[in-house]
């Protein structure tokens, strides 16, 4: 079993980056300081995330004291997903007054089941309850 290695660095669900084309501007703003290899972290990225081009996909990079990193993929985030079942750009301009939407039962479920893996919640049923609750916040209403 090979020796634990050293955390030096952590960054926790802060690089949100487009999938299969990661911005180097945007990886080198936060790992630059680390010493780590921007350009090793893009292309495994890429590599990885290619199968979901077009979607933002979070990922938290671990950087270790001997530079070397380890990338753990997230699910895109809860407000792209319902944006992207709307095929809207963004939600209300004015929640509560305004309506940006309305999500059918079908694609609250779909979405909570995608996002179940970073969720805190048990159920399916609490998962969809989380989604609505953020559709809810975006302006758009959910139906059912």
């Amino acid at each position: 079993m090979p020796p634990k290695k050293k955390l030096r660095v952590t960054f926790e669900a802060t690089l949100e980056l487009e999938a299969g084309n990661a911005a180097m501007v945007d990886l080198g703003k936060m790992l630059g300081p680390t010493g780590v290899n921007t350009r090793g972290v893009k292309l495994e990225y890429d590599e990885a995330t290619a199968a979901h081009r077009g979607e933002i996909v979070p990922v938290v990079v671990t950087v270790y004291e001997d530079r070397t990193h380890s990338l753990r993929y997230k699910t895109p985030p809860t407000s792209f997903l319902i944006r992207q079942a709307l095929g809207a750009q963004k939600g209300s301009e004015q929640p509560g007054h305004k309506s940006g939407g309305t999500l059918s039962a079908d694609q609250v479920r779909a979405i909570a089941e995608r996002k179940m893996p970073d969720l805190n919640a048990t159920s399916t049923a609490a998962a969809e309850k989380i989604v609505a609750g953020c559709a809810r916040s975006m302006g758009v209403s959910v139906a059912g």
